[in-house]
């Protein structure tokens, strides 16, 4: 297949999980400057150089191409080595103007049905959409609560690779933890409602830094944050389908621009 250079906006990128061949690979999806949609897996992301390790918000050029094992629509292979980063995060100021002028391009889907429908239609398996009201949040005990043996094992190999990665990068793959709980969403479109699994970077350091900080007492401040403080907000979810279960899918990326004084989101609908 033939590469391409791509400049993609990044929205998204999940909790990293073991992989033999890609050490901590995670999910990153993002806009591309023609307001199209695009998946970047798998991505080393704590394994890409300090010069080039990019954030949410913001611009890289790179070349990719279009993933020849996933047959998903938006997903592309990224080669790493061409990253390069352009300019830091769109700011936020001004009721997050420049982060919707590029939201703006993206169609919303108005229910969770109308996605699942262009997926069995159209192959769609990334897009934005809003829910109508939060429920709740499900917390529950990942099981198993640590790394089976077998993904341990695939850390501590990449691990022992010579040459492979500098010290830095070998005590990142060493100290990766995961997460001990689920979080899912509860959430109504109209009448229908709906639980999906929250898989964004953000949610998994927000526990991270509160178990730090707040010790046991970690869960209400977490639950202040995802049922309160975000649904505050013009809360959209960056919904994609699952690899190896093509019509099971997660909330990749939480995306919540500040509500505009009128109340009204100036995002347009998918009607």
């Amino acid at each position: 297949m033939t590469s391409r250079e791509a400049r993609v906006l990044i929205l998204c990128k999940t909790y990293p999980s073991p992989s033999a061949a890609h050490a901590e690979t995670s999910c990153v999806a993002g806009i591309e400057d023609n307001g199209r949609l695009i998946r970047l897996f798998p991505m080393p992301f704590r394994l890409v150089s300090g010069e080039s390790q990019f954030r949410k918000w913001q611009w890289i050029t790179a070349r990719v191409e279009k993933s020849r094992r996933d047959h998903r629509p938006e997903s592309h292979k990224i080669f790493v080595d061409t990253i390069v980063l352009d300019g830091r995060p769109l700011p936020t100021r001004d009721g997050w103007q420049l982060r919707r002028e590029w939201l703006d391009k993206v169609q919303v889907f108005p229910d969770f049905a109308a996605l699942e429908a262009a997926r069995s239609q159209n192959g769609v398996t990334l897009g934005l959409v809003r829910p109508q009201t939060i429920l709740g949040l499900d917390i529950t005990p990942s099981n198993p609560p640590t790394w089976t043996a077998e993904e341990q094992q695939k850390l501590a190999q990449l691990e022992r690779q010579d040459g492979l990665f500098d010290a830095a990068e070998a005590k990142s793959i060493a100290r990766l933890r995961k997460v001990p709980f689920d979080f899912h969403y509860r959430y109504a479109c109209g009448a229908a409602t709906y639980r999906h699994k929250i898989a964004d970077w953000e949610a998994g350091a927000l526990y991270w830094n509160l178990r730090r900080t707040k010790g046991d007492a970690w869960e209400r401040p977490f639950r202040d944050k995802i049922e309160i403080d975000l649904p505050a907000a013009e809360l959209m979810f960056l919904m994609g389908t699952v690899h190896r279960f093509p019509d099971q899918w997660l909330i990749a990326s939480l995306i919540y621009p500040p509500r505009l004084p009128n109340g009204q989101p100036r995002q347009r609908s998918l009607l």
